[in-house]
């Protein structure tokens, strides 16, 4: 083993400087790295410390971006079962209301059943009816006839005098009368001798010498009416019917219509303002422009119409507004007129009894005048119309 030296040491003085000593001291690197590489280094730790806080960043987002698409995917879960949910409602909606319109449906069947058992039922029975009154013999209605009379035309209150023609009729019942079997009607020209034999109450006729004794009464008349007809022919627009039925659409059938009224040479006619036409009804209204222009068709039954190398006739009426007027009630006693009744039956014919009535009552002698009408029933029952005096 080799021997060192000893070496004494005083502790009691200051160390002494290394430096004073002629030595110079540097800090040894434990690694053996220089001082460029420690800065290098440095750097480079600087730089991974900054990518470590952008990946902590982008992690941290990244992170978010998760949370946020969970939150979407538990969103659309829920929105998911809503819609099964709803699917399945809905199915089942179908469903039931298949249901209920096969049960619907089965109703209106037994109902249709039912329905076409009654009408076979109805039918069945009408026939039934029918035959029974061919059998038995017609049944006839007495309906009250109107008598017209022509009064006079309005004057025009628009601007144009011939646009538009206005036509007023006096309109009244003929009141129906019951003539029963052995009765008789006359009317006399004056009403003096009608009142003049009511007030006699009974008359004694000759009839084919035989002394009738017949009650003379008043004649009431039934309820009847009177009004005014107001007639509007218009100057301006003409009904069109029988239109022909082609394959064609309704369009031009318009079009058809208002170029053939437009090319008119039977002195009406003129520019077209509206065709309303009607295909179902084959009908048509024309309106033209002009006023008046309609009035050359008054006469004008039916108007040529060529379509596709064929003619057609076309049926032309005026077209009129009809309203009434001055609507009335009336009803009274005759006047003129008396009824027999009691007159007792006779062999001869009726005609024959009727004239012996009508020249006993003519006779002044017999406190009678001149008859305008007598109507005499021996077997059955007839219906005397008449008419308010105007």
């Amino acid at each position: 083993m080799q021997q060192f030296p000893q070496v004494s040491m005083d502790f009691t003085s200051p160390p002494l400087s290394l430096k004073d000593n002629g030595f110079s001291m540097a800090t040894p690197d434990p690694f053996g790295i220089s001082t460029d590489e420690m800065e290098r280094l440095k750097e480079e730790l600087m730089k991974w410390k900054e990518r470590v806080e952008k990946a902590e960043k982008v992690k941290a987002d990244l992170l978010l971006c998760k949370l946020s698409a969970d939150e979407e995917c538990v969103k659309a879960e829920q929105e998911l079962i809503k819609l099964k949910d709803f699917q399945e409602k809905q199915h089942k909606d179908i469903i039931m209301s298949r249901d209920t319109h096969e049960r619907e449906l089965y109703l209106l069947n037994q109902e249709n059943t039912e329905l076409k058992r009654d009408i076979k039922k109805l039918k069945e029975d009408l026939a039934e009816c029918s035959s029974v009154l061919s059998r038995d013999g017609q049944i006839k209605k007495k309906v009250a006839e109107m008598k017209m009379k022509f009064t006079h035309m309005e004057d025009m209150k628009d601007d144009y005098p011939d646009m538009n023609t206005h036509c007023v009729f006096g309109v009244t019942t003929k009141i129906p009368f019951r003539l029963n079997q052995n009765q008789a009607l006359i009317t006399f020209e004056d009403e003096e001798v009608a009142q003049r034999l009511i007030k006699m109450d009974k008359h004694t006729v000759n009839l084919d010498n035989k002394i009738a004794d017949v009650r003379v009464k008043p004649f009431t008349l039934e309820m009847g009416i009177k009004f005014e007809l107001h007639v509007t022919i218009s100057g301006k627009k003409i009904n069109i019917s029988e239109v022909p039925e082609l394959s064609i659409p309704e369009d031009w059938m318009r079009d058809k219509l208002e170029l053939n009224f437009y090319k008119s040479e039977q002195g009406g006619g003129g520019e077209v303002e509206n065709v309303n036409y009607d295909k179902q009804s084959r009908t048509a209204v024309i309106t033209f422009l002009r006023p008046g222009a309609a009035n050359g068709f008054v006469r004008c039954n039916k108007y040529p119409f060529f379509f596709n190398g064929r003619w057609y006739r076309l049926s032309v009426s005026p077209n009129t507004n009809v309203h009434l007027e001055k609507f009335q009630l009336y009803c009274g006693i005759s006047k003129k007129t008396i009824l027999l009744k009691g007159i007792q039956e006779m062999e001869d014919d009726e005609e024959s009894v009727q004239d012996m009535i009508e020249i006993h009552f003519q006779k002044p002698s017999n406190s009678g005048g001149e008859i305008e009408n007598i109507k005499y029933v021996s077997k059955g029952v007839t219906y005397v119309c008449f008419e308010e005096d105007t």
